[in-house]
């Protein structure tokens, strides 16, 4: 039988802020570490970017400490499933699709997708135009999908990492590459492998493919960690410190709309 203080303190944990109730502490964090200049492994092996940057801000005001554990992007959502990490923070996009299997915070950030190719390609970016053409991004993501529909003539090739995609962009192995418009713009075209290549044709949003930005993503029995950290990035919007590090990394805003 439970006592009148039992359910004092029930009441009282269901009242509270999801970052006053017990979270994991340290709050061990996902990433890939593959993904400039979100996430990405500098010189010394460690993790680096934009989400680790805000990661470790939301951590912040939620008040626990976040250590960060790097894996590869096809078994991400199958590790925080395995219970390896409590939170993914990986430019992982919600979706409808993901939100079967796990929970999502709120967005921390939305960009387009768009492609890439030689300045001097012939390709005209649409389904007829690109009939044929070997076209590069990472597997399991937005792009792959997006591509397999709407682009179905073309011949995909799917990659581990982003690097690589722009690896057989520059080397001439693929025609073109899809991405977010952010990473492909900080992580490929403004690089010295960048030169002489472009961004061609339409953005692409929209949350059939797309989703709805990216978010923290968690176990769907862990509701009150996504909740402490939708309130984190509520927080960090409010107080500038979202604008500080964003500024830091692009030089603007990348929450969208």
């Amino acid at each position: 039988m439970r006592t009148a203080a039992s359910l004092i303190l029930a009441t009282l944990l269901l009242a509270a802020p999801a970052s006053a109730q017990q979270l994991p502490d340290p709050l061990m964090i996902a990433t890939e570490g593959a993904y400039a200049p979100f996430n990405y492994l500098d010189d010394q092996g460690k993790v680096q970017g934009f989400e680790i940057d805000l990661a470790r801000a939301m951590c912040d005001e939620i008040g626990v400490t976040c250590e960060f554990v790097v894996q590869d992007w096809d078994g991400i959502i199958p590790g925080l499933l395995a219970q390896k990490y409590d939170a993914i923070i990986a430019s992982l996009y919600i979706t409808d699709e993901r939100r079967e299997r796990i929970a999502f915070s709120d967005k921390y950030y939305q960009v387009p997708a768009r492609f890439v190719v030689p300045k001097s390609s012939k390709l005209e970016i649409t389904p007829e135009g690109m009939k044929g053409a070997v076209v590069g991004t990472q597997r399991a993501t937005s792009f792959e999908r997006f591509m397999r529909d709407e682009f179905s003539d073309i011949d995909l090739r799917v990659y581990a990492t982003m690097e690589e995609a722009y690896l057989d962009l520059s080397s001439g192995r693929v025609d073109a590459i899809m991405a977010d418009i952010v990473a492909a713009s900080e992580g490929f075209l403004k690089t010295p492998d960048g030169e002489g290549f472009e961004f061609r044709g339409t953005e692409y949003t929209g949350a059939k493919w797309f989703g709805y930005g990216a978010g923290v993503g968690v176990r769907k029995e862990d509701a009150n960690i996504s909740k402490a950290f939708s309130e984190a990035i509520a927080k960090i919007r409010a107080n500038g410190t979202y604008q500080k590090i964003s500024d830091k990394w692009f030089g603007f805003d990348v929450y969208g709309e």
